[in-house]
């Protein structure tokens, strides 16, 4: 079923070693430092490629900022040209959440800078991708967690709507790498999430990947043990009963 879908969001691709996203140059790379999280983002793209922070007990309950804004540090050229909405049923999606960051006023108000943002369907963002940022809200009050993700943009011109409104193209799908523990009860999950309308909450099962797979198809080098690299669990990690995901 996984590699069905795969060949979906890479229909042009036709071996698999040619399965892999465009990889930004070195030169158009930036690493933003956030407080609490740090994005990557491509100038040429004008949209973030990879984000990680750790995701620690929850103590916070700042309200989630309610503007979108450009981050004043980074340069035009490498950001988006609006803050507005996308319209086309496609959200301003988050790559890190601002709930896992209300500890602090600063680190919420920068998770709502454009840097932070791209389009992700109203499906797949209040959908699949929504419950992975439920998954860790719960599982951060037993464990620390490290998430690591990123985009995989695709060669798709069909839903690249927002070219000429914002300068950024349409992300074929996202992943995200949560890890939690240490030593030998380290353990990983990983999935890779279409940007479509079928990305629902039932379906998040769909994409659970290995995180040696999310490796060879984006050149990424996930810091997981080896051992827990291979596993492809057949569901997502259960919400524990009575979680606050709030």
């Amino acid at each position: 079923m996984y590699y069905a879908f795969l060949s979906i969001i890479l229909l042009t691709l036709t071996t698999c070693s040619q399965i892999r996203p465009e990889l930004p140059s070195s030169s158009n790379l930036l690493q933003l430092n956030y407080e609490g999280f740090t994005v990557w983002l491509d100038c040429e793209k004008r949209g973030a490629v990879k984000f990680q922070y750790n995701a620690q007990h929850d103590t916070g309950n700042e309200a989630r900022a309610k503007n979108f804004k450009f981050d004043p540090n980074v340069p035009k050229e490498c950001q988006q040209t609006s803050t507005k909405g996308y319209g086309h049923g496609y959200d301003r999606g988050h790559q890190v959440p601002a709930n896992h960051l209300d500890y602090s006023p600063v680190a919420i108000k920068q998770s709502n800078y454009m840097t932070n943002i791209l389009p992700q369907t109203s499906q797949m963002n209040r959908g699949a991708w929504l419950l992975t940022e439920e998954i860790i809200e719960c599982y951060r009050d037993i464990d620390e967690l490290l998430v690591i993700g990123g985009v995989i943009w695709g060669n798709n011109p069909d839903d690249d709507y927002f070219v000429q409104s914002h300068g950024v193209k349409t992300p074929d799908a996202f992943w995200k790498v949560v890890v939690r523990g240490t030593g030998q009860d380290e353990r990983a999950i990983a999935w890779i999430v279409p940007n479509s309308t079928d990305a629902t909450k039932k379906n998040l099962d769909r994409y659970l990947v290995s995180v040696d797979e999310i490796e060879r198809i984006t050149s990424e080098l996930i810091p997981v043990a080896d051992y827990a690299k291979h596993d492809r669990p057949s569901q997502s990690w259960m919400i524990p009963s009575g979680c606050n995901k709030g």
